[in-house]
């Protein structure tokens, strides 16, 4: 059978675009690429890339602080919203722009349009146009998820938050996962009068629970109403704002309410389970190692897969695929010890295991100091930092670092190469600290604080 493609894909985030441009230059493939929104996705779009700029912007009131502490005579004057944003737009446009030159340069040909599928070798394009291909890869993402009860229609999410005309004066978020915590931490860092409800015991959830801890405190300490075992009953547009009845009793007029709540994979409308795709429970594409679903001519990858909803693990999947399919290279992407930050303020750094999971495997050892750091303790800021290693009693491999600090999210990424590379406690303890640094605390800690 003659096909129009070798490979089509459905969705133009990081791990589709890296498939196709992959597929094309390396491999020689016929590619074509389907996207109905903005060519980057939710990472370079909506999520990781604005929301990093929105951090740098929101940290700059702490260090005017800092800065007077250390000298410097300097005034900060309002925050500019409307100016940050305009140059956030131009920043995401140019990031788009070499999105597509990428791709032209590979030799991919981009529609502008939604597309789902026919069968398992044709997809059709909202233009009524049906494209043939031999392999189908489906790297739709993912999209917040906001639940059903009275009121859900006033709220805005992750994806709207960069779009805001002008910034609320008072604003309420609702979730306790990475997404809900940084934008907390963003918005109170601008200036706005912030209130956050997750209905669980604790935030973060999944990542080491003396971290998470910190991380909590440190948000309640820059001012944030952190509201746990809380939630939202209702939402009431009045004149001042939206009325929201919460179960604790703590009912308030907000400016804003943002849902960060979880994200649901992207798969409805696409036409997989008429094309015999199995799906989850939760929507995701269900694939094996190599990302293959049940039709063997279609895969998928990313966060529609709802394995490990990371850009830089979508990005590996994807090659993988390239390897598989089209370099007769059967290669399984690794989502074995990823490192990951959340960026808060002050950021979380974490790779490996959380001490919870450790110890519920085998017995280990703890290594954890808290202290205050050089920069901020000089200026007079009540900030810890915590250094965290979980080692294995019984082979001495570090099996989890976890750092709460700022520029955490930088220091993970080194510690993760040596955790990946299988180092133990006296390889940490082998390598001359570097000094004055935080993360030498991640090779002087010689006595551990816990055993179990």
């Amino acid at each position: 059978m003659s096909f129009d493609y070798d490979l089509f894909v459905i969705g133009g985030g990081s791990g589709g675009v890296r498939a196709a441009r992959l597929a094309a230059a390396e491999a020689g493939a016929r590619v074509g690429l389907a996207e109905e929104y903005r060519m980057g996705g939710t990472c370079v779009i909506r999520g990781c890339v604005p929301k990093k700029l929105m951090v740098f912007a929101s940290g700059y009131p702490r260090a005017f602080d800092d800065a007077r502490a250390y000298g410097w005579a300097v005034e900060a004057g309002g925050f500019d919203w409307t100016a940050f944003r305009a140059r956030l737009d131009a920043e995401l446009d140019r990031l788009e722009s070499v999105y597509r030159s990428n791709l032209s340069r590979a030799g991919v040909e981009v529609f502008d349009t939604r597309a789902a599928l026919e069968d398992a070798h044709k997809v059709r394009l909202s233009t009524g146009e049906v494209k043939t291909a031999k392999h189908i890869l489906i790297a739709t993402g993912g999209a917040p998820f906001v639940p059903e009860f009275d009121g859900a229609e006033h709220v805005i999410t992750s994806n709207e938050v960069f779009k805001l005309d002008a910034l609320p004066k008072k604003m309420l978020i609702v979730g306790g996962g990475y997404i809900a915590c940084e934008f907390a931490c963003i918005l109170n860092g601008l200036g706005v009068e912030m209130t956050q409800y997750y209905r669980g015991a604790q935030i973060l959830r999944g990542f080491d629970e003396e971290a998470r801890g910190h991380i909590a405190g440190a948000m309640r300490d820059d001012g944030i109403d952190l509201r746990v075992g809380t939630t939202v009953q209702r939402i009431d547009r009045v004149e001042d704002g939206l009325w929201v009845k919460s179960t604790d009793g703590h009912d308030a007029i907000y400016d804003k309410v943002m849902y960060a709540t979880g994200r649901k994979p992207n798969t409805a409308g696409l036409g997989l389970e008429e094309a015999g795709v199995r799906l989850a429970r939760s929507g995701a594409v269900e694939v094996d190692a190599y990302s293959q679903t049940s039709v063997p001519s279609i895969y998928a990858v990313g966060d529609v897969t709802d394995r490990v909803n990371l850009t830089p693990v979508a990005i590996r999947e994807g090659a993988a695929f390239v390897e598989t399919v089209f370099k007769a290279n059967p290669t399984r992407p690794d989502h074995r010890q990823v490192p990951g930050a959340v960026f808060t303020q002050p950021e979380l750094g974490a790779v490996g295991l959380t001490e919870e999971e450790a110890r519920a495997q085998g017995a280990i050892e703890v290594y954890a100091t808290a202290f205050r750091p050089m920069q901020s303790g000089f200026a007079g800021r009540e900030d810890r930092v915590l250094m965290k290693l979980i080692v294995c009693a019984d082979t001495r491999k570090v099996l989890g670092c976890h750092i709460v600090a700022d520029h955490a999210g930088e220091m993970i990424q080194l510690a993760g190469v040596a955790i990946k590379m299988g180092a133990t406690k006296e390889d940490f303890d082998r390598t001359v600290a570097v000094h004055p640094t935080m993360a030498e605390e991640l090779v002087t800690m010689k006595a551990p604080a816990r055993t179990g």
